[in-house]
């Protein structure tokens, strides 16, 4: 798996991730509250349904993350936005054709491990009396292992989690302390010892490299310590450093951050220690055990990307609770407004709390599935897509010319609308997808690196 060093200055640009597409940059005040009602009005009842809930909120900012959430440091603040949370799931309930079936269920953040046992029962307890569970219906919850305890665990049995994913990052001490976040490997193996003590034996793993202080050696004594854990699977994200998007990344040291080849070795090296373990690679930076769903999703050609990451979810409607949180229907994308107070108010008067979306051109829905093809399985036939899409191949003349000097790199294979990157090439997948986004901007600033 070790990518080309000699190719990654040249490829290490600023690109989405593309958990989806267009990217939630492009999202704009054009779809409203009123617009997705409509589409809400819309669904097929008969079509499964994915939710994600959103809690914003932590006890302290780790000074890594790019996610949305707010520092509190007491409770009043969270059970007031369980109210708002809990009115958002019943008027999406009552805007829907019928009650439908719920295929997945995730909640992230922030940290869910902010709710009191209680509260997190009531609210699995209000969308279990909202939307009908489907038989093998994943529940999956984001845990925060330093602030869960183990009657917490106990609430996430009794509400039928299935999978958990723990936020490790690191496990030395040194780049815990650069990046705020005191973690010891101890706090982690307690806890995946509940979580598998209560029955939730799916647990996943957050790890991360080019963090500050990070070296080879480092990332492959974290991965070492990971294996100890028997991990379902593995997520080996590379810091996004966006102090200009997350002003609480200015107070890491970027003196202590590696250079774009030495995360490119830490990469290869924890890769390379995952893979001998036997963990298989999905698409550009999951691993899983064999007997995982993920690795049976991507043999069988199932995976798929959403803002979750790779998933096994294949659900075509993903509803999105909470403040910030992102929606995508048949017709388009929706994001939820961020101020909490805007939030609420939104709930309060009856009106769903949409700040902005986008809706999608057969254009998108067509480079939506390429790039989607590309990241999760890192081959896609031109030919076929276009067919299954109406659109002719020759659509693409300009993409397939911008991937030749990617094919000469060794990265790409480029054969009569055939493509599929090379092994070399998984690392710079990101830059294959951007060659069919038609939104991107180049030179701007608003997307992590590639590398």
């Amino acid at each position: 798996m070790t990518a080309s060093l000699q190719h990654a200055e040249k490829y290490d640009l600023r690109v989405p991730r593309y958990t989806s597409y267009p990217t939630a940059p492009h999202f704009t005040a054009e779809v409203d509250s009123a617009t997705y009602g409509a589409w809400l009005s819309q669904l097929d009842q008969d079509a499964p349904l994915s939710v994600y809930v959103h809690i914003p909120f932590c006890d302290e900012m780790c000074w890594f993350c790019g996610c949305w959430t707010k520092i509190v440091k007491r409770y009043e603040p969270i059970r007031s936005y369980l109210d708002a949370l809990h009115g958002e799931i019943r008027l999406i309930a009552s805007l829907l054709p019928a009650r439908m079936t719920l295929r997945h269920l995730h909640f992230g953040g922030g940290s869910p491990t902010m709710l009191a046992p209680a509260d997190w029962l009531a609210l699995t307890g209000l969308l279990g009396r909202s939307f009908t569970l489907a038989d093998g219906c994943e529940i999956a919850v984001e845990l925060d292992p330093r602030d869960t305890t183990e009657a917490y665990v106990a609430a996430l049995a009794e509400a039928g989690v299935t999978r958990v994913s723990i936020g490790v990052q690191d496990f030395d001490a040194e780049v815990q302390r650069a990046i705020n976040r005191h973690q010891p490997f101890e706090v982690v193996e307690r806890v995946t010892g509940w979580l598998r003590h209560h029955g939730i034996g799916e647990i996943n793993l957050d790890l991360m490299y080019g963090l500050p202080h990070q070296t080879v050696t480092k990332v492959e004594a974290m991965v070492d310590l990971s294996l100890r854990l028997a991990p379902a699977r593995v997520a080996l994200f590379g810091y996004a450093h966006v102090p200009w998007m997350k002003s609480h990344q200015k107070l890491i040291d970027e003196t202590a951050l590696p250079d774009t080849q030495e995360r490119l070795r830490q990469f290869d090296a924890a890769a390379a220690r995952l893979l001998a373990a036997g963990y298989i690679a999905v698409g550009l930076d999951h691993f899983a055990r064999p007997d995982d769903a993920l690795g049976a999703a991507l043999v069988a050609g199932r995976l798929r990307r959403n803002f979750q990451g790779y998933t096994t979810d294949d659900a075509p409607i993903l509803l999105g609770f909470g403040a910030s949180a992102i929606g995508t229907l048949p017709q388009g994308y929706v994001q939820n407004t961020q101020p909490l107070a805007d939030y609420r108010r939104s709930i309060e008067a009856g009106r769903l709390p949409t700040a902005r979306g986008v809706a999608l051109s057969a254009d998108d829905r067509l480079r939506r599935a390429i790039i989607e093809r590309l990241m999760c399985t890192l081959r896609v036939d031109l030919h076929d897509l276009c067919r299954e899409h109406g659109f002719a191949i020759s659509t693409f003349e300009a993409e397939q010319r911008r991937l030749i000097s990617l094919a000469a790199d060794g990265l790409v294979d480029l054969q009569d609308g055939r493509l599929t990157v090379t092994e070399t090439g998984r690392r710079f997948v990101r830059i294959v997808a951007a060659a069919f986004d038609a939104y991107l901007q180049p030179g701007v600033a608003r997307h992590s690196r590639a590398v």
